[in-house]
């Protein structure tokens, strides 16, 4: 029996019961975004759930368009953050300004609750935001927010230092305070983790989500979501099914998610069943997060075009073979003409190739081969719709390219501007990030402890691009030396204190392997 929640004049299906006994623990989950976001937020909706199903929390969901709350700050036992983007901070600083939080952690006395953050751009540097949490989850956390929340249950009549010193002793758990190593968190084997809450207030309508497996092998040398998800996990093929039952049973959308889905020992196999059920009259919308070029066959196509998907996107990264070998992108021309051909011959209207602006080594014939390669594909698939999507190259922590800076914006500016121009020639739409922008993010990735106060300053300034310049400075920061330096493989790195695997040596052995292309060597 499902329950079911009135939300103003909407309806919130609960695909999952609790029990509630005596309430002794309230704590807000917070998400750095508007609610319909966080209605479709795969892994901060999952987290609500574990902890909801406690049966001695009050657990309430906080998005940053919240109006009114059931419980005051000072009545919480605590405040966790969901974490997914570098500027998410701005938005964090406007919900701690909504409640009258502190910004910073040294400024809470023990009126306020303790604050920490999990997510992916937390677990793989959080020291650009360590003044302005209490603690980090560090890696996966489906297991240890319950674990963290006994510990501060059990514990109630501990000072908050003296919790944090309870919190630092748990793997996956960091304490800026206290300085603490930390050994991410992996969890395995992996459990089918779905939309525990379908709701028409969400982005994604009604959307069953589910993810399929976690992490990817082909580890791109810039790529974050496959090192930091290492190793490749899989889930089991008869809990997918059940799952996939269990969302069918109560809407007709499901998303498969994952940063490999293809790659998936019985991919093949689920879309059969999805096709089948369609075959048989059954309405089912069925969507994919992405497609891998080397992947592509008639079955998954034509169960994308029959559950009503028009179009999909394939990440080629880079134009040239020279250039994809580099970043650890092996396909070839061939497989990709062979993918679009698969795609049209078989339902689709179209593909949106998703590439990188600015990549190490990349020159003008890189760029010249990726328009050559697009009036191919053009030409060989009239009436086909083909888009282009770029962003430009941000180095990402614990990644190979960690120790490469970025080209200076005036040069990826001028880049963008020549891709648009040369595809715009042959009637192809392609959209590129700002090169601004991924200055400041490449700025926050590989930033430390001591940007904090900038940050701080560039929110109070209004978080535009100005703000930015002003609060560097105001703080006389170098920024250039975060964004577009090269480091040195014997740099000590702000994140280096997270015990992850691959660990650095391999990173260093990758990079140097990358660069002469030459024969992968798995991790």
């Amino acid at each position: 029996m499902w329950i079911y929640k009135k939300m103003n004049k909407t309806t919130d299906k609960y695909l999952y019961q609790t029990d509630k006994k005596e309430i002794n623990f309230r704590m807000w989950m917070a998400f750095a975004g508007i609610e319909s976001f966080a209605m479709s937020s795969l892994g901060y909706l999952y987290m609500f759930k574990t902890i909801d199903e406690l049966d001695f929390v009050d657990v309430e969901r906080i998005a940053s368009d919240t109006e009114k709350t059931k419980y005051c700050v000072n009545q919480l036992n605590l405040i966790g953050f969901s974490f997914s983007f570098d500027l998410d901070f701005l938005t964090i600083f406007q919900m701690f300004d909504k409640y009258k939080i502190p910004y910073k952690a040294e400024e809470r006395d023990e009126n306020y609750p303790l604050i920490f953050a999990g997510g992916p751009v937390v677990s793989c540097n959080p020291e650009p935001y360590s003044a302005f949490f209490d603690f980090f989850i560090i890696g996966d956390g489906e297991d240890i927010n319950v674990k963290i929340i006994h510990i501060i249950n059990e514990n109630k009549d501990k000072s908050k230092n003296e919790l944090l010193e309870l919190l630092a002793k748990v793997d996956g758990i960091y304490v800026p305070a206290l300085k603490n190593n930390v050994k991410k968190l992996t969890k395995s084997p992996l459990d089918c983790i779905y939309t525990p809450i379908l709701s028409d207030r969400a982005y994604f309508k009604n959307t069953f989500i589910i993810e399929v497996e976690r992490g990817c092998a082909n580890c791109c040398g810039f790529c974050l979501a496959s090192y930091l998800n290492l190793p490749v996990r899989f889930i089991n093929n008869d809990e997918l099914l059940k799952t996939v039952e269990l969302g069918l049973k109560n809407t007709n959308k499901i998303a498969l998610l994952g940063a490999q889905i293809s790659a998936h020992p019985n991919f093949e196999n689920i879309c059969e069943y999805i096709y089948s059920r369609i075959q048989n009259g059954e309405n089912i919308e069925m969507t994919l997060s992405s497609l891998r070029v080397d992947a592509v066959n008639e079955k998954i196509i034509k169960t994308l075009a029959a559950s009503g998907q028009k179009t999909s996107t394939l990440a080629i990264e880079a134009g040239s073979e020279r250039l994809r070998k580099i970043i650890n992108k092996n396909i070839t021309e061939e497989q990709i003409l062979k993918a679009v051909k698969i795609a049209r011959e078989n339902g689709l209207k179209g593909l949106k190739f998703y590439g990188m602006l600015g990549l190490p080594t990349e020159t003008k014939d890189d760029l010249d081969e990726l328009v050559r390669l697009a009036k191919r594909i053009k030409s060989e698939n009239k009436g086909f719709e083909i888009n282009f999507g770029f962003s430009t190259f941000v180095p990402k922590p614990h990644t190979p390219f960690q120790w490469f800076g970025r080209e200076s914006t005036k040069n990826l500016e001028k880049k963008a501007q020549y891709i648009k121009k040369e595809l715009h020639k042959i009637g192809i739409k392609a959209s590129v990030s700002s090169a601004k922008w991924d200055y400041w993010q490449a700025v926050i990735s590989r930033g430390d402890s001591t940007i904090c106060d900038f940050l701080i300053d560039v929110y109070k300034n209004g978080g535009k691009l100005g703000a930015f310049s002003s609060a560097a400075k105001k703080y006389k920061i170098n920024t250039d030396y975060y964004a577009l330096e090269n480091y040195d493989f014997e740099k000590i790195l702000p994140w280096d204190f997270i015990k992850i695997h691959p660990g650095k040596e391999h990173l260093i052995k990758e990079n140097q392997r990358l660069l002469n292309s030459t024969v992968y060597i798995g991790v």
